[in-house]
């Protein structure tokens, strides 16, 4: 009996925030209605949004958003490298979901060639149990900077044969530029793998790019396979420094609820609020200065996960957010969830210089708390049991919650609603610990903190904290207007679309063919 044959397909871009992991996403949703078992895999990924899988492994957020659209569970040889940015120079690089070390730029541009048979093996490892794999790159191709022993580009679709579709985003303009620049500066070989060009992000007439496309394809030789529109009402998952959903202001709902996530500079797990979005009179704003926070008129204001709490702790100090904090304090629920649960409290204590020089670092003192940073990251699924809650979120007592945790951090004191009985899943059901932790909630008055990253996903959860901001600002008639639905089932609802509008604007039967497979997508050719 002959062997299944094997497909695979690599998504580049001509730079970042292109739409590549929108594109590789719907990719996999398409494959995966045709009927093939297909995997999203990414070599190397720089993210700040990070995700613990089911055996405490850390990877790439668009990867697990990705896998969801296959149909899969996240594993992570779905992205082997992950490097999650430290400082401009430095970043903490994670080899299997394993943090090895932080490295400066350099050092790892020196060695990064030593994790081509940690990336060769998990690529491996997914073939072997599927048809397809859908390749993401990282970045443009065509950084002749970096193109030497490169990993995650064109190098990644050498090593395993790949054909490459070319993704370019006309929304910023200069898009035939973009394409013809990139292929350029590649040398033939290279070249020679691009089969398809897409320009992503179009808005107006279509028909007025006709000679455009018929030019760009004399030129370089290839097919633009597709042109796709601006799906600004998607609303799935995003990891990128460059995320739209930052340049989003609190609309002026005065019947509904505004949120105000504070934007400081290692924001990290921002995923943390998409669930809001299913809301018709919540909105959200990413603020960045104290001008910003005071014009959303917040309902509620969170402080989010940080990759180095103590610098971002700084930046508050330094842009005078202590003040407008503790003016807010009186009147507005405030939320601290990882590294936001640590600087709501009164001090944090880095005495092995876990985050840089040793030293101990003065809290906002909202919360009666303090942290200690260890060297050992805690990562793990939870699933807990809220416990009595005092206060503003009183209604959130008693209440399951699930959800990650990725921190340093250890709480150290307490007073005031604290902790619950906690589930950890390190590999299997049965290997499931009960313990006492600090996972679940932290609580005082009209301040809450959490280690719980993706504590709203969960709708019965997400909507008694809504209501309970809207009890504690006195909104005793809002009601919430919109989508109800769990996250996970929202965001399929979300694939299905994404994957309905590239079906319509994609050539896929081109594609299909692109990967050495007929118009069916069933036989090689």
């Amino acid at each position: 009996m002959s062997e299944k044959p094997k497909y695979n397909l690599m998504v580049c871009g001509t730079m970042s925030s292109v739409g590549k992991s929108m594109v590789t996403a719907g990719l996999c949703r398409i494959f995966l209605q045709d009927g093939f078992q297909v995997a999203p895999f990414k070599s190397q990924n720089m993210a700040l949004n990070s995700f613990v899988t089911k055996d405490g492994l850390e990877m790439g957020r668009a990867q697990v958003m990705q896998a969801q659209a296959a149909g899969e569970k996240p594993v992570v040889a779905m992205n082997p490298i992950l490097l999650k940015p430290t400082g401009d120079r430095t970043s903490q690089v994670i080899v299997n979901g394993e943090v090895v070390a932080d490295m400066d730029a350099r050092t790892y541009f020196a060695k990064k060639t030593q994790y081509i048979p940690a990336i060769r093996k998990a690529y491996d490892s997914l073939l072997k149990d599927h048809d397809i794999i859908v390749i993401e790159g990282a970045g443009s191709p065509a950084e002749i900077n970096l193109k030497e022993n490169d990993i995650v580009n064109l190098g990644m679709a050498e090593l395993v044969d790949a054909p490459v579709i070319l993704v370019a985003d006309i929304d910023r303009g200069g898009v035939f530029a973009q394409l013809y620049g990139t292929v350029m500066l590649l040398s033939e070989a290279e070249r020679s793998r691009i089969r398809g060009m897409v320009i992503n992000k179009f808005r107006g007439d279509a028909s007025l790019l006709d000679s455009g496309v018929e030019q760009i394809e004399k030129l370089l030789g290839i097919p633009v396979v597709g042109l796709v529109p601006y799906m600004d009402q998607l609303c799935l998952p995003d990891e990128d420094s460059l995320s739209e959903r930052f340049h989003r202001k609190s609309d002026d709902i005065h019947d509904g609820l505004r949120i105000a996530v504070i934007r400081y500079p290692r924001i990290s797990n921002f995923t943390d609020f998409d669930a809001f979005e299913q809301y018709e009179n919540v909105s959200v704003a990413f603020v960045r200065t104290v001008e910003e926070l005071t014009k959303a008129r917040p309902d509620v204001i969170i402080l989010p996960g940080s990759k180095h709490t103590v610098s971002d702790l700084q930046w508050l100090l330094k842009n005078g957010f202590d003040q407008a904090l503790k003016e807010a304090f009186s009147d507005v629920p405030l939320i601290g969830i990882c590294g936001g649960l640590e600087m709501l409290g009164t001090k944090i204590v880095d005495a092995a210089g876990v985050e840089g020089q040793p030293g101990t670092e003065q809290g906002l003192g909202l919360l009666p708390v303090a942290t200690e940073m260890a060297a050992q990251k805690t990562r793990r699924q939870v699933t807990v049991r809220l416990p009595e809650i005092k206060g503003c979120f009183a209604g959130l007592s008693g209440m399951q919650a699930a959800g990650y945790e990725i921190h340093n951090g250890r709480i150290v004191g307490e007073s005031g609603s604290f902790g619950g009985t906690i589930k950890t899943s390190p590999a299997s059901e049965e290997g499931l610990v009960r313990e006492q932790s600090e996972s679940a909630v932290i609580a005082s008055g009209r301040v809450l903190g959490t280690f719980l990253h993706g504590l709203f996903d969960q709708v019965k959860l997400r909507e008694r904290f809504l209501m309970s901001v809207a009890d504690c600002r006195g909104k005793a008639d809002f009601a919430l207007s919109g989508g109800r639905l769990p996250q996970d089932e929202f965001v399929e609802m979300q694939f299905d679309r994404l994957a309905a509008v590239l079906r319509e604007h994609l050539a896929m039967e081109e594609i299909y063919r692109i990967m050495g497979m007929d118009a069916a997508g069933c036989i090689r050719v």
